[in-house]
């Protein structure tokens, strides 16, 4: 059983930066891909940021250029570098895992085989 857990979520300003991470206990996880989505009150689940086992990385456009995916397979974690924050990004984010073809980058959440719980993100002045 994998457990994900995600962090670094909170409060900041419009323009500022957030580092969130997710770690995986339980199983180990091996070789798997990583992806990251967002969920706003009212709307869908949306893709932000997935990185393949190989660290091959895909952006959602909304988010290019200002967020970054990371891993650390030693610590079996993942993270998401936010700058640039905008009120629009406000949103639970959500840490996934991939297991099932992990060297494949996908933007959808049925390919993902874990999820966490999800780590609130508010930005506001």
């Amino acid at each position: 059983q994998v457990q994900l857990v995600e962090s670094g979520g909170g409060l900041v300003q419009p323009g500022g930066s957030l580092r969130l991470s997710c770690a995986a206990s339980g199983s180990v996880l091996s070789n798997n891909g990583w992806g990251w989505f967002r969920q706003a009150p009212g709307k869908e689940r949306d893709f932000v940021a997935t990185i393949t086992r190989a660290g091959n990385t895909n952006y959602a456009g909304s988010v290019q250029g200002r967020f970054t995916i990371s891993r650390d397979n030693a610590k079996n974690t993942v993270y998401l570098e936010m700058s640039s924050l905008k009120p629009e990004d406000a949103a639970v984010y959500y840490c996934c895992a991939r297991v099932r073809n992990s060297a494949y980058i996908s933007a959808a959440a049925t390919s993902y085989d874990y999820w966490g719980q999800g780590t609130q993100v508010t930005v506001s002045s």
